[in-house]
């Protein structure tokens, strides 16, 4: 067995053992560890949440006084977390964006703490073409954040390498006062798929 197909199967098998829904869940608690992204108590957006892994994440991270909100197109079920709400729904539907303000109750406990977007769009196998809809997808997570997330807060943002990722950055860059380039150790490293960790949203 190929090195990156024994690690692929160790996060899966890891998963499974540990109850988590996807091998993702450590690309998440590895950078979340490391950067002290999510806190007792915060609350967090999780974009593209399907099918689950961040979410139980976050949902330990933040525990009973926290809160995790997952929004995804497709429907997603997860065993009983108190602490999550889901919202079905694509994104760009300003409809679904209110869904999500309107958990708020009472509205003083908005806005998050912490974005997380592990979006992606439905692989066509033509890889600029893949590259660009991945890339407009997490423009449109920086987006929500200008408006969902907290001064001071943070972000964990995936994105396709390639030739707009200069310019993503360079846009994470002028509202957070950090952003990192971080290849978590269950990503395979033949994928193009890194993840800019922003710290410290700017006023």
């Amino acid at each position: 067995m190929k090195l990156e197909e024994a690690k692929k199967d160790y996060y899966r098998r890891l998963a499974r053992e540990e109850g988590y829904n996807s091998r993702a869940a450590y690309k998440l608690l590895e950078t979340a560890k490391r950067y002290r992204l999510i806190k007792p108590g915060y609350k967090v957006l999780d974009l593209g949440c399907a099918p689950g892994g961040w979410v139980q994440v976050a949902s330990e991270a933040v525990g009973e006084n926290g809160l995790v909100v997952g929004v995804d197109l497709a429907s997603m079920r997860l065993g009983l977390m108190p602490n999550v709400k889901l919202v079905q729904g694509d994104i760009n539907d300003p409809q679904v964006i209110e869904k999500v303000r309107a958990i708020f109750n009472p509205p003083k406990d908005f806005p998050f703490d912490v974005l997380l977007s592990d979006l992606s769009p439905r692989i066509s196998g033509v890889w600029e073409l893949d590259h660009f809809k991945q890339v407009e997808l997490t423009f449109r997570s920086l987006a929500l954040g200008d408006e969902l997330l907290r001064v001071g807060g943070s972000a964990m943002l995936k994105v396709f390498d390639g030739e707009r990722f200069t310019e993503l950055r360079r846009e994470a860059g002028k509202r957070f006062q950090t952003v990192t380039i971080v290849k978590p150790k269950a990503s395979r490293s033949e994928s193009s798929e890194i993840y800019l960790v922003c710290l410290t949203k700017k006023p």
